[in-house]
């Protein structure tokens, strides 16, 4: 079987020979390691490698798609992936023109699969006997994963590029159980390939622990509509869950109702809110120099001063909708085809503290951290993991987890101030269309919302 690079070299050649309008080949070989705690054992632990590609076809507006484990008789998959083309299309093809690259991507970070695996357990186990020294504990969650890939990615028109990833993740729980309670405390984490910020954590899995335990005995906040100020881990999660895939635009294109609402150069919020995606950003989990098409990394405002001004694309989206292509097909895997999704996702900071923020609420909400949460059009539910109540303007007792509420375009206008301190959380992972875990990253400062439905968790 050839590598992926003697592959890669032929199908560059090949592609032009077929009849199709547009062709492209993804080609991946990857490594893996992971380690999963489950209470107080360790449930699993492994490494593999993987190689495989695609290809995709479009031939009269019809996409066919094969994926395969091995790099052998090339020419019969990119026949198939013709053939089902022709099969769908019958319509006009049209894509985004976009400059065929030739580049070669260089990475300065190091492969987290350097590190043994014996290494990486013996950490986890100083992690796993933190948690389990905290009383009234029912059980914990250890899931640890890294990977690092390298990708060639060729087209009909004369792409050719070569791109690595690394991508780090560590996600930590702890569940407290009393007098027919149970209580959750959760911590994540992730880098673009940089293990050391795993390994400064006993103190933090330690007040995880402790907090789960203390949620036990937290009051519960009185339902109803407070002030509410988001960290920027939770404001992070709102940007991105609920407006940030309003803004990928195969969901606006095919959906009329989202077309009605997502009207650029309508009004979503005071002029200090500006939203951007930007896959550009230096060493962020959802960072890369192009995407799954091939399209240069863009910085993307969304919205700005404001307005609604932009949105994520394709190549085809973008041809569809007479825009400009952001950069924002992506795929999981050589598994998956691309498909329109966000990269990293941030309030841009405003100019006002912390202590300005709070200053003049007279009784609000804290929240921070998150446990999950539902979209559905416009509407969201967000679980907090820590909440706090405000009382004349300073941070008063602690409250079992919230439940944030409501409707995201008229959140977005009731946002009444913004931080002047972004900082991005790492630790998520992006699901669309059956593709989870995509690496992002998401952030914002601290946020005000002037009006916000809260319940208890």
């Amino acid at each position: 079987m050839p590598d992926i690079e003697t592959a890669a070299s032929q199908l560059a050649e090949t592609l032009k020979k077929y009849k199709a309008d547009y062709i492209e080949a993804r080609l991946e070989q990857s490594q893996r390691s992971h380690i999963t705690y489950r209470g107080k054992e360790l449930e699993s632990a492994g490494q593999s490698t993987a190689v495989g590609g695609n290809i995709r076809a479009l031939v009269r507006g019809g996409w066919g798609f094969v994926s395969f484990n091995d790099l052998d008789d090339l020419p019969r998959r990119i026949e198939l992936a013709v053939k089902q083309a022709t099969l769908v299309g019958k319509e006009e093809s049209r894509l985004a023109p976009v400059q065929p690259v030739v580049d070669t991507v260089t990475s300065k970070q190091d492969s987290p699969l350097a590190i043994p695996l014996a290494e990486k357990k013996k950490l986890l186990d100083e992690y796993n006997e933190i948690i389990w020294r905290t009383p009234r504990l029912r059980t914990s969650v250890i899931g640890y994963a890294d990977s690092h890939k390298q990708t060639i990615f060729v087209n009909s028109p004369g792409s050719y590029i070569r791109q690595p990833r690394t991508d780090i993740t560590l996600r930590l729980s702890a569940v407290a159980a009393g007098d027919g309670d149970i209580q959750q405390a959760g911590l994540s984490l992730g880098s673009r390939g940089d293990f050391s910020p795993m390994r400064r954590l006993h103190r933090q899995v330690e007040e995880m622990a402790k907090h789960a335990v203390a949620l036990l005995s937290a009051p519960q906040v009185k339902g109803g509509e407070y002030t509410v100020v988001l960290d920027p881990v939770l404001a992070g999660v709102f940007v991105h869950e609920a407006f940030g895939h309003l803004s990928e635009s195969d969901f606006v294109y095919e959906d009329d109702r989202l077309r009605e609402i997502m009207v650029l150069g309508k009004k979503f919020g005071s002029g200090e809110l500006n939203i951007i995606d930007s896959a550009a950003l230096p060493g962020l989990r959802g960072s890369y120099k192009y995407d799954d098409e091939g399209v240069p990394a863009t910085k993307t405002y969304l919205i700005q001063e404001g307005k609604l001004v932009g949105r994520l694309h394709s190549r085809e989206t973008a041809a569809k909708m007479n825009e400009k292509p952001t950069g924002n097909a992506r795929a999981m895997n050589y598994r998956y085809p691309p498909i329109v999704r966000m990269s990293n996702t941030y309030i841009e900071p405003g100019k006002a503290s912390f202590d300005d923020i709070i200053a003049g609420i007279k009784e609000g909400v804290y929240a921070k951290n998150w446990f999950g949460g539902t979209t559905s059009m416009e509407m969201f539910t967000f679980s907090a993991g820590e909440a706090y109540m405000i009382r004349n303007g300073k941070i008063a007792e602690a409250l079992r987890p919230v439940v944030l509420t409501g409707n995201v375009f008229t959140t977005l206008n009731n946002i009444d101030a913004i931080g002047n301190d972004l900082d991005m959380n790492q630790g998520g992972g992006c699901g669309k269309g059956g593709q989870f875990p995509l690496p992002v990253s998401n952030g914002s400062p601290h946020i005000r919302i002037s009006r916000c439905l809260v319940g208890g968790g």
